[in-house]
Order: structure tokens, then C-alpha cells, then sequence
């Protein structure tokens, strides 16, 4: 069995103003590998890029779609890739979903 939890870091601005550069998440991946992640529109998920799998994206779950979600940046002018420009990400891309974000400040949740 794996440890539920993982600490990602933010290294983009795709999602100010909820997420800077230099903040960390705790993000829940579950306990079982290759179950899908419970996930509700409008909170953060860990996917992984479409294309480049080896790339981690922290985005919106903004809606379910046939197939998977649509995933939104929250700062459209910060040119980050997301649904529009991938299309809708299958649930098995989801990795996890962010339970709350931490910084020097101290901790925050995230909804």
C-alpha cells in the first residue's frame, strides 16, 4: 500500500491568483493505484498532460464530459495549457486532488 498523500510544488502562474509559484500542495492520490480519484467541479486535481505524461498539471476540474474532465487554468492570460488546448482529460489522467496548499505564511485550504 502507498502513502495517500503526496507534496507537489507550484513552479507556474497558470492558476493565480489561487496558486504562486512557490507554493505546495498536499494532494490526495488514494491509497489504490489505477482506482480513480473522487473528483467534484471546481476543485484542483493533479493531471497528467495528454500528450506528455510525464508532465504533472495542477488545474480546474471545471466540468465532467463524456470520456473525462474539462480542465481550466485560472489565468487564461498566463498562456498555460489546459482543455482548450488538449481537449477533455480521461479520469485515469487524474492523479490527485488538491487537499490544501502551504507556503512560508502557513497553511490554507483549498475548495
Amino acid at each position: 500500500m502507498r502513502c495517500p498523500l503526496w507534496r507537489v510544488a507550484v513552479v507556474e502562474r497558470s492558476m493565480e491568483p489561487a496558486l504562486h509559484p512557490g507554493d505546495w500542495l498536499l494532494v490526495w492520490r488514494g491509497t489504490r493505484p489505477g482506482r480513480a480519484i473522487r473528483v467534484r467541479a471546481g476543485q484542483l486535481v493533479i493531471a497528467r498532460h495528454p500528450a506528455r505524461p510525464d508532465l504533472l498539471l495542477v488545474k480546474r476540474a471545471a466540468r465532467r464530459e463524456p470520456g473525462g474532465w474539462w480542465l481550466a487554468a485560472d489565468n487564461l492570460p498566463a498562456g498555460a495549457a489546459d482543455s482548450r488546448t488538449f481537449g477533455v482529460v480521461a479520469d485515469r489522467l487524474i492523479v490527485g486532488r488538491v487537499l490544501l496548499r502551504y507556503r512560508r505564511a502557513g497553511l490554507t485550504g483549498i475548495r
